[in-house]
Formats: structure tokens, C-alpha cells, sequence
């Protein structure tokens, strides 16, 4: 990752619920990853950006359906944080925390 600005960034849109904008902000760095072939790194990404996405279809397009799909590669992606070589990796999982505070407060009836 070039800087992390876009951690800090994905984190602030996630406050503001703005979990589109969120989406776009570790796309340029995860395919960054995939480019180096840092498989760990672009998949712990994805699974950032999962979440995101996964919150935009349940609180923004009010897709319940895609939520309970997509959900689920955040979930799956999230243990490779810990192997992954990131710089500042505490704001990734800030990130996650805020993600998983963002599906208790927002998704109460699944």
C-alpha cells in the first residue's frame, strides 16, 4: 500500500455511512496487491471492501438478499488480516470493528 491514507479514509467513510464511497477508497490498493501477486494482502482487502459493499446493499439499495451474500466474503477474508503484511495493520482492524459495530447497529432483523 502506497500510504494509508485510504485505511484512514475507509474507516471515515464507514463512520459516515458511506459504505459506496468506503467500497472505492482500497479498490486502487487491492488491485495494487493483486498486481504484486500479495494474494494475503489483496484478499484481506477484499474482505474490507466485502463488508462495505455488503453494508450498501442492506442500508442503501435496502437489499437484504445481497447483504446475506456478500457478507459472508468478509467474513471468510477477515482471518488473513493477521498474516497480512500491512502497514499500521491496528487501522485494518479498527476497520473491522467498525464494520461489524456498523452490521449490529443497521441490521437488526436478520
Amino acid at each position: 500500500m502506497k500510504n494509508n491514507r485510504a485505511i484512514d479514509n475507509f474507516i471515515k467513510a464507514l463512520e459516515e455511512h458511506e459504505f459506496i464511497k468506503a467500497h472505492e477508497l482500497l479498490e486502487d490498493d487491492w488491485k495494487a496487491f493483486k498486481r504484486q501477486k500479495q494474494t494475503t494482502e489483496a484478499k484481506a482487502l477484499q474482505g474490507l471492501i466485502n463488508g462495505a459493499t455488503a453494508l450498501a446493499l442492506y442500508h442503501i439499495k435496502k437489499r437484504p438478499s445481497g447483504f446475506i451474500k456478500v457478507w459472508p466474503v468478509y467474513i471468510k477474508y477477515k482471518p488473513l488480516l493477521q498474516n497480512a503484511k500491512l502497514k499500521d495493520k491496528n487501522r485494518f482492524y479498527d476497520a473491522c470493528n467498525i464494520l461489524e459495530k456498523k452490521r449490529d447497529e443497521l441490521i437488526k432483523d436478520l
